[in-house]
């Protein structure tokens, strides 16, 4: 498998020095669709908000500042032979996008988080990745780092493994990923890590798309969503699935 960078933060940026939304908006489906309208040429934008507040414009400035794109390209680098030993030699189109969970109604960051995981058979087949990077958070190289290397695990998996169906794939998936890009996040205490298993153990084979979101992201996305709770905190699976991963390796 080979990465091939697309630069779309300058154009992600350059959207936002049009004032008149409605002419910035118009620009944004021409500047993402194909001729004739019909597909996203540029997939990974297809999650942008074009209609944001002044955070993302700021966001993708300070982006810009530290050269992310060029930071992902190098991380990209330094795995670049890990991934060529791979069987296929398809070459995959990779570009980063801001994604605005934090102001608007645009995006819910629970649902496009799950998407962006779990249902990517439509990106896969265009051979395209995304990098999210949500406007809640602090943007840093570290973090460019972490989330491309993760995208890149991620497609490794699913195209070893196949699709995640059930709780338990989309666990060990997302483990995997998060381990072998040493994400540091999220994090439990070891007590509610246990208490985590114990919960969830029940639901591994299920494929209930509430149950799911309850015990991957806890109970807080579960109120949010109007799903039952499961008594869980917040990420309580994903922190889970990373810890175990990590003790199977270390």
């Amino acid at each position: 498998m080979k990465i091939e960078l697309i630069p779309l933060l300058k154009l992600q940026r350059d959207l936002y020095d049009v004032s008149n939304a409605q002419k910035r908006f118009d620009l944004y489906l021409k500047t993402m669709l194909n001729t004739d309208a019909s597909d996203a040429d540029l997939l990974p934008m297809v999650a942008m908000n074009p209609m944001g507040k002044e955070h993302i414009p700021k966001m993708l400035d300070t982006l810009l500042a530290i050269n992310a794109e060029t930071e992902a390209a190098h991380t990209i680098a330094t795995v670049a032979d890990s991934f060529r030993e791979d069987e296929d030699s398809d070459t995959f189109k990779l570009g980063l996008v801001v994604v605005d969970d934090l102001m608007g109604g645009w995006t819910n960051r629970y649902t496009c988080e799950f998407d962006h995981r779990f249902r990517v058979e439509h990106n896969l087949k265009r051979r395209w990745l995304t990098v999210m990077l949500w406007t809640s958070e602090t943007p840093s190289v570290q973090k460019v780092r972490e989330e491309t290397l993760v995208t890149l695990y991620r497609t490794r998996y699913i195209r070893q493994h196949g699709v995640a169906h059930t709780l338990q794939e989309m666990l060990r998936q997302e483990g995997y990923a998060m381990a072998m890009s040493d994400c540091q996040q999220p994090t439990l205490e070891s007590e509610d890590i246990a208490y985590t298993w114990e919960v969830i153990s029940s639901h591994l084979s299920t494929q209930d798309h509430p149950t799911i979101m309850a015990c991957l992201f806890g109970d807080r996305a579960a109120h949010l969503l109007g799903y039952t709770p499961q008594g869980l905190s917040d990420r309580a699976g994903l922190a889970a699935a990373l810890a175990q991963y990590r003790s199977t390796v270390e």
